[in-house]
């Protein structure tokens, strides 16, 4: 916007510039032509007509120096703009791109969740009801998570190696017994891994 801005009053200063140097132009053409002409015949208004079109021609040629330096300011200002264009263009693209991976990310989240969230309906329904019911309780309690892991003696919900006693509990339960980590409250869950 501060490039445009600035390129858009550079085009201004420079149509104001221009239009200075046309009408001290046109003046001292306007003089020139009253000089050739012959109207003027007294030396010194010729002498003040001639020194006259001096003047306005080194103001002229001040006039187009400053148009100059104007274009060139104007110039690096559209550069300036083009050039933030493009990288307007660019960073918008990646923000395009990271949105449709986003929207494309999201609708597999969303794909994953229905079916993960069926096949937890088949599995709780096959589950009896007051355990469900515990593992939903601390699911709730504990972020997210009611049953853990139970791998080489240690719980990994809380990552914490059961005590030789607690082992031997479990160890001694049997294969349908509900068993908790006496630090966390989990669920444990027994696998051939559990070092049991």
């Amino acid at each position: 916007m501060a490039a445009q801005t600035e390129e858009s009053d550079t085009a201004r200063e420079q149509t104001k510039a221009e239009q200075d140097v046309d009408q001290v132009r046109q003046r001292a053409a306007r003089d020139q032509q009253r000089l050739d002409s012959g109207a003027v015949t007294s030396p010194k208004d010729l002498s003040n007509l001639q020194h006259e079109i001096a003047s306005l021609a080194k103001r002229q040629g001040d006039l187009e120096d400053v148009v100059l330096e104007v274009m060139e300011r104007r110039e690096a200002a559209q550069e300036r703009v083009t050039e933030l264009t493009e990288r307007v263009a660019s960073v918008q693209s990646k923000i395009d791109d990271a949105t449709a991976r986003r929207a494309a990310a999201f609708e597999e989240i969303d794909g994953e969740v229905a079916t993960v969230t069926k096949e937890r309906e088949v599995v709780a329904g096959s589950v009896p009801a007051d355990l469900l019911k515990l593992y939903d309780k601390l699911r709730e309690q504990q972020g997210g998570i009611g049953a853990a892991k139970l791998y080489a003696r240690t719980c990994q919900g809380c990552r914490q190696e059961l005590a030789i006693t607690e082992l031997n509990e479990i160890r001694a339960a049997a294969p349908d017994t509900v068993v908790r980590c006496e630090n966390c409250r989990r669920i444990l869950v027994r696998t051939a891994e559990s070092g049991l």
